[in-house]
């Protein structure tokens, strides 16, 4: 190999591995479980990947300038592969401290009510099925309703976790992502449900 090959191939190998950099940048956070509101699901110090493209908003108005032929109609955002829904572990900043990131549960959608009576949670008048807690709490809130860009968002651990019951619904746009895969240590490694 020529010395005009070999740093040609130095190069390609060097944008490929950039390349594959930012993809991964954009695509997967890491996160460091550091509190104890989401046992038993997620412990201290547990190892999260997340999924940040799954929640990904896509504006119709951008994407028609880009589309030729294709009228978008009015200006909104769309999810490009799924909202977020009820059950799923998500990564989020803070509302109050937005350099801050947490880790919750939602809880409730866009839309829905939700109250807690003597630790059983409702939304939209029904008992919510929580197979992923130890302990319900005997927590009591009155019934929220959710704006068309909120959410509801509990810890697993009810007694030790601060979250919608304190601050308030989760904007949207808070959302960083969803939790794919405990990583690391390896005795926990896993899909959290």
């Amino acid at each position: 190999m020529n010395q005009t090959n070999w740093t040609r191939e130095l190069f390609e190998a060097a944008l490929i591995g950039v390349f594959v950099f930012i993809a991964i940048q954009v695509a997967v956070a890491n996160f460091r479980v550091e509190g104890s509101s989401m046992r038993p699901t997620l412990m201290p110090g547990h190892y999260l990947m997340v999924n940040k493209l799954v929640y990904y908003q896509v504006d119709t108005e951008r994407l028609g300038k880009i589309i030729p032929f294709w009228n978008p109609g009015e200006p909104q955002l769309i999810h490009a592969i799924r909202p977020p829904h009820r059950g799923d572990v998500i990564v989020f900043n803070y509302p109050l401290e937005p350099d801050r990131q947490f880790v919750k549960r939602i809880i409730g959608e866009p839309g829905d009510l939700v109250a807690i009576a003597d630790g059983k949670v409702t939304v939209n008048n029904r008992t919510l099925d929580e197979p992923y807690l130890d302990f319900l709490g005997h927590t009591h809130m009155h019934a929220v309703q959710l704006a068309g860009d909120e959410y509801f968002v509990l810890g697993d651990n009810r007694t030790g976790s601060r979250d919608s019951r304190h601050w308030g619904p989760l904007p949207e746009d808070h959302i960083i992502g969803r939790v794919w895969a405990i990583y690391w240590p390896r005795s926990a490694w896993g899909f959290p449900k």
